[in-house]
């Protein structure tokens, strides 16, 4: 393998046997290496390779200034992450959380401590994602030395959820803004709590949130559901009037109208969590 550019002593971008453009991090790696030399091999520790050329050159030049004990930290945490959500992530997390990491550490050491408002939030919401910034914030204190404050965990697990999702949206604070605003409406109307344990709510807190991705996204489903709704306003009318209520929160807030199919869903949420009331 070639040199084709040096990045620091750490890093350099070479090609592979496929003519792919790879990044190689390793101690020393490029100490006193020129374009155009052979790859101490030896001296490799990590290969990075991103399919999408824009996330490529992003991570590229944030590698330039990122010390490379920073990156491998961030590396380690997404690959819990990858294990722990069993989903697919898109590569843009090996930009973002990289760069929290970075940011955060030298927030840190400047003494500048960041309170997370959604903290709690996130936490009920997006459960999963949530246990891997708590596991995060005990690798940076084992890594770096580094002792992160429990709202970081909110703040690496949006990084998480925001690479889930199928679009290149930060939508993750919004999301958890609508659920947890829709939820409130819900238990002002019927002066309650709900069992956050149980699977209808679960059901509806799912519900919602993929309510709130669509509507931010502009996505949403047609208006052709008018006659089941008329079934279920006078069979669940308590439930309907709740389900206006939201409709109201969310004409007032996107100037969005619901159609008859998001409400009939909604108030069908809302009589599961509500029926033993």
């Amino acid at each position: 393998m070639i040199i084709k550019r040096v990045l620091n002593n750490n890093t350099i971008i070479s090609i592979n046997s496929k003519g792919v453009e790879v990044l190689l991090m390793g101690k020393g790696i490029a100490f006193g290496q020129k374009k155009g030399q052979p790859v101490d091999l030896e001296l490799v520790e990590k290969t990075f390779l991103l399919r999408d050329k824009d996330t490529q050159n992003k991570f590229t030049e944030l590698l330039i200034d990122v010390p490379m004990e920073h990156i491998l930290v961030a590396e380690k945490i997404i690959n819990f992450g990858k294990i722990k959500l069993g989903k697919n992530l898109s590569e843009t997390i090996y930009v973002n959380l990289t760069d929290h990491i970075h940011s955060a550490v030298e927030r840190y050491q400047e003494g500048i401590i960041l309170k997370n408002p959604l903290r709690w939030d996130i936490e009920r919401f997006y459960p999963d994602e949530y246990a891997v910034g708590e596991k995060a914030i005990e690798v940076v204190r084992k890594e770096l030395g580094v002792e992160f404050v429990i709202d970081e965990a909110a703040f690496i697990a949006i990084h998480f959820v925001n690479a889930e999702q199928s679009k290149s949206f930060d939508l993750a604070y919004e999301v958890a803004e609508i659920t947890k605003n829709i939820e409130d409406i819900v238990k002002r109307a019927y002066n309650t709590e709900f069992d956050e344990s149980s699977l209808d709510y679960y059901r509806f807190i799912t519900h919602v949130k993929f309510f709130a991705q669509r509507l931010l996204t502009g996505e949403h489903y047609e208006d052709d559901d008018s006659e089941l709704l008329d079934t279920l306003k006078k069979k669940y009318e308590l439930e309907y009037r709740c389900a206006l209520k939201i409709g109201e929160y969310v004409e007032e807030t996107f100037e969005y109208c619901l159609s008859s199919t998001e409400l009939v869903y909604l108030t069908a949420h809302i009589r599961r969590i509500t029926k033993n009331l």
